[in-house]
């Protein structure tokens, strides 16, 4: 992999202007090269700055449309490394900011997380900035409180972002994303610190591989309902079909080994024995799950198939890698699936492994797109 010397910007006093933002993306330790490497490629001949560890931002990006990175645990849209002299005025600077550009009356998200050191290091200074914030908005304009936002949820298209990511006990980087420029940035938003979803529990799927739809759904904001039509290609051992039949979905299941006996016994389950990248609909469907094991090229080529035909209104498509040499492919997904889409998210879960998932909504239309 080509790596490149990427140049670290120095935190400004937060109360006065600064005169160095950019777009920004957090990513785990064990993703940062991944991500420098998918954005050197997304935004070629741009400049590339480090804010932090694991903070990797970029100069003069455009805000609307942007498409996630599949790397990335969370985007940082107007970024800034700034300094934090004490807790008293960091919630100052952060209340002025949500009374100065968020829109009255809107909905508001804050979240005020540590990424530095090891266990609950930083937890405690940043609930006592969140409380700080909170208490000088009681005091000044008590009628913002109603509308935060403190369950997770979709980005809505009126709603404003506020992340402080504590990098040190005095350092971090935040993220200003006053409405609507947080909902051209929803693709990679994740409301969750850091965007990592709790990862779902069930142990009686037939394998622990329905956490990945479980939170794919969450990303989209979007849960298969009772009623709807689904294809779960590759579904053996059945964890998809799984998920769909418990919401009262009517599932039609296609692999080549059977389901868990129970799953070839629910009368919502039609199996289709055969190969998943033969399988054609005989009508469009609600959704198209896959998690099939195959090449990259495969599973990218069949996402592509399904909306293009208008096959399917929403989908699920994991891709599975062999190596990192890999990854790469993934941007043929940005280049021809996302236009696609009236929404769409592309990301290695926090479920996944060696895998990426693609997820989206398309419009359904009368016919095909031949």
């Amino acid at each position: 992999m080509l790596r490149v010397r990427v140049p670290s910007v120095t935190p400004t006093f937060l109360l006065f202007p600064s005169f160095h933002r950019m777009h920004a993306w957090w990513s785990p330790d064990d993703s940062v090269s991944f991500l420098e490497a998918e954005l050197l490629r997304a935004f070629p001949g741009r400049s590339l700055r480090r804010l932090a560890p694991g903070f990797l931002g970029i100069d003069e990006v455009p805000e609307a449309g942007m498409l996630p990175m599949a790397f990335a645990g969370q985007a940082l849209p107007n970024a800034e490394a700034v300094a934090v002299p004490s807790i008293r005025v960091m919630a100052e600077a952060l209340a002025q900011r949500i009374l100065e550009q968020f829109p009255d009356d809107a909905p508001w998200r804050m979240d005020v997380t540590p990424c530095f050191g090891q266990g609950s290091a930083g937890e405690h200074r940043c609930a006592l900035i969140d409380e700080a914030v909170v208490e000088i908005l009681r005091k000044r304009r008590r009628s913002r409180l109603r509308t935060r936002l403190t369950a997770p949820g979709p980005v809505v298209p009126n709603e404003s972002w506020l992340q402080l990511l504590l990098t040190s006990q005095e350092s971090a980087v935040l993220s200003v994303a006053p409405s609507p420029v947080a909902h051209a940035w929803r693709s990679g938003l994740v409301p969750f610190p850091l965007g990592r979803i709790p990862v779902a529990v069930d142990k009686a799927a037939p394998s622990r591989a329905f956490a990945k739809l479980v939170e794919s759904e969450f990303r989209l904001g979007a849960r298969i309902q009772a009623g709807e039509t689904v294809v779960d290609l590759g579904a053996c051992p059945g964890s998809w079909t799984y998920v769909a039949v418990r919401r009262g979905a009517r599932v039609t299941s296609v692999d080549r080994t059977e389901l868990r006996e129970d799953l070839m016994r629910n009368p919502n389950v039609t199996f289709h024995r055969g190969d998943a990248f033969s399988f054609q609909p005989s009508a469009p469907v609600d959704w198209l799950v896959c998690d099939v094991i195959a090449a990259p090229d495969r599973s990218i080529g069949l996402a592509i198939d399904w909306v293009r035909k208008g096959w399917a209104r929403r989908f699920v498509v994991t891709i599975k890698f062999k190596g990192v040499e890999e990854y790469p492919k993934l941007d043929r997904l940005k280049l021809e699936l996302a236009p696609l889409c009236s929404e769409f998210r592309l990301a290695r879960l926090c479920a996944n492994k060696n895998e990426a998932s693609v997820i989206g909504s398309c419009p359904l239309p009368d016919a095909g797109r031949q």
